[in-house]
């Protein structure tokens, strides 16, 4: 279920998948933290300012993420090895997932595939069983920062219904 800007909707139980982590073809997805929240923090491109800042941002922020017991998962249609190179240089040492081939499948099944080609910069809070709890859509130019993802994951903490910003 999506909401009006196409975006999957609180209440709606997440797709599965799994997405290239590393270039030695390990790979990631929402299920392997089953019991516990993960947030997936798609973006559109991996040296654009405003994702550099806000992924790193994310990596900053990951102690208030950890008391939660979350996981974040970054994704985006960039290659593995683009986001290799761009963790290094900006010290993110979370998962950022390729979602490179077929090109942008799991954005799309999240609704957050652009026309453009490239993930939108959408925020979405999984809770422990695997139920999307929150998620947002920003726009491109916009950094969300992290307050609607901890005010998400301290509603899950406290078993209080989350509610779409």
């Amino acid at each position: 279920m999506t909401g009006s800007d196409g975006l999957i909707r609180p209440g709606t139980p997440a797709p599965e998948f799994t997405l290239p982590a590393t270039p030695d073809g390990r790979r990631t997805g929402p299920a392997q933290f089953r019991g516990r929240p993960v947030v997936l923090a798609f973006y559109p491109a991996d040296w654009s300012p405003v994702c550099g800042d806000q992924m790193a941002l994310y990596q900053a922020a990951m102690p208030e993420f950890e008391r939660y017991e979350a996981m974040v998962l970054g994704l985006s249609v960039d290659s593995l090895w683009s986001h290799r190179a761009f963790a290094d240089a900006k010290g993110i040492r979370f998962p950022l997932l390729s979602d490179f081939e077929p090109k942008g499948e799991v954005a799309r099944g999240y609704g957050a595939y652009t026309p453009q080609g490239q993930a939108g910069r959408a925020l979405v809070v999984l809770d422990p069983a695997g139920t999307v709890a929150w998620s947002y859509l920003s726009p491109a130019e916009v950094n969300p920062g992290a307050d609607g993802v901890l005010d998400a994951l301290e509603q899950l903490g406290t078993g209080r219904q989350v509610v779409t910003r």
